[in-house]
């Protein structure tokens, strides 16, 4: 006969499940080991431990402890939190290590660089293992660093974190020697340089970023200047600024290398007037002499740029955010020109200009 009693069907309440968990601690301490292991899925977390407040130094694991470690990032769908949904990058950003480059004149170069590296991620994956990222990297770090080899650390980073889309971005300092307009001195400027490499539906897009700071002389100020000097024999002095420009340049497939000095070489010959390094009286007047032989508004700035760069057969698509950080105004000038589909966009980031400043 079956005895059926009507409260046989209620939920424990939170009382029973403390009374059960305290029940299974007292029977894990005097249990053996096997026992343990074969219950441990439904044991309490802390059943027979007294937990240890001494770093265990010698400790060693093995594989077997290893593949029992919890691994929630490739755990099932069913762990995913919020809209099921493909996201576009995962990864990491600003891990930094010394890389070698190569450059155009004078060899391979080591330079501080700061990496991102992120992959896409399927709607039904829970994430993704960040440290596969580095490791992944870090097997290419001690190889002279050109769009060759990121391209062989993509084809890893696809291959470990099994993913169809891919990202890399290197930011580095490029240093180049520079000479004094006029006195023979030499020093080195400093170019803020960014690499991609970004794989999206099977396609792959080569990127140079690269920041130019120049100085920019108000045509309308010198006028302006000239028509007091003229008229009223009044001395007075044009408005220049600090000014930076963004280019971002498409890497044309099949073409020769191009080379981050041919990039900077390409602005120079857009707009001569590049902020100085060693200067001397000479060169300082130098300078004012080279302003007012080029003087230019934003606009013209972005014109400029552009048309240097639709001359080179190496340039695809390419970007031009110019910012003019005005000594008349309290606010900056600015432009944006964008060549192909690449680069254009509806929405610009808030902070964008404010990322052009710069910091000698």
């Amino acid at each position: 006969m079956n005895i059926h009693f009507p409260d046989m069907d209620e939920a424990p309440t939170r009382a029973d499940v403390e009374a059960a968990a305290a029940l299974l601690r007292r029977w894990a301490c005097a249990a053996s080991a096997d026992d343990v292991e074969a219950f441990g899925p439904i044991l309490p977390s802390d059943a027979g431990l007294e937990l240890s407040r001494v770093y265990p130094k010698a400790f060693e694991v093995d594989a077997k402890y290893i593949r029992g470690l919890p691994d929630l990032q490739n755990g099932p769908s069913s762990l995913i939190r919020g809209a099921q949904r493909h996201i576009q990058h995962v990864g990491i950003s600003n891990f930094r290590l010394p890389i070698r480059f190569k450059t155009r004149d004078n060899g391979p170069l080591q330079l501080e660089t700061s990496v991102t590296g992120s992959v896409s991620l399927d709607a039904d994956k829970k994430g993704i293992n960040m440290s596969r990222i580095m490791r992944t990297f870090y097997r290419h770090s001690e190889e002279t660093f050109s769009f060759d080899v990121i391209d062989r650390a993509l084809d890893d980073y696809k291959a470990d974190l099994e993913s169809f889309d891919a990202r890399i971005q290197m930011r580095l300092s490029f240093p180049m020697k520079v000479e004094s307009l006029r006195s023979g001195l030499s020093g080195y400027q400093y170019y803020d340089i960014a690499l991609e490499l970004v794989e999206i539906d099977a396609q792959r897009h080569k990127v140079i970023h690269l920041d130019y700071v120049y100085s920019s002389t108000c045509p309308c100020s010198l006028e302006l200047a000239e028509h007091a000097r003229a008229r009223r024999g009044q001395l007075a002095t044009p408005h220049s600024q600090r000014s930076v420009a963004r280019i971002s340049v498409m890497v044309a497939p099949y073409e020769s290398c191009l080379w981050f000095e041919d990039l900077v070489d390409l602005c120079r010959l857009a707009v001569p007037t590049e902020t100085q390094v060693m200067v001397k009286r000479e060169d300082e007047q130098a300078f004012a002499e080279l302003n007012a032989a080029n003087p230019i508004f934003v606009e013209d700035a972005a014109r400029l740029f552009c048309e240097q760069l639709q001359l080179d057969p190496r340039i695809g698509d390419f970007r031009v955010i110019a910012s003019h950080q005005e000594s008349l105004h309290s606010h900056d000038a600015i432009s944006v020109l964008t060549e192909g589909p690449t680069f254009a966009q509806t929405s610009l980031d808030p902070r964008t200009f404010e990322s052009l400043f710069h910091i000698g």
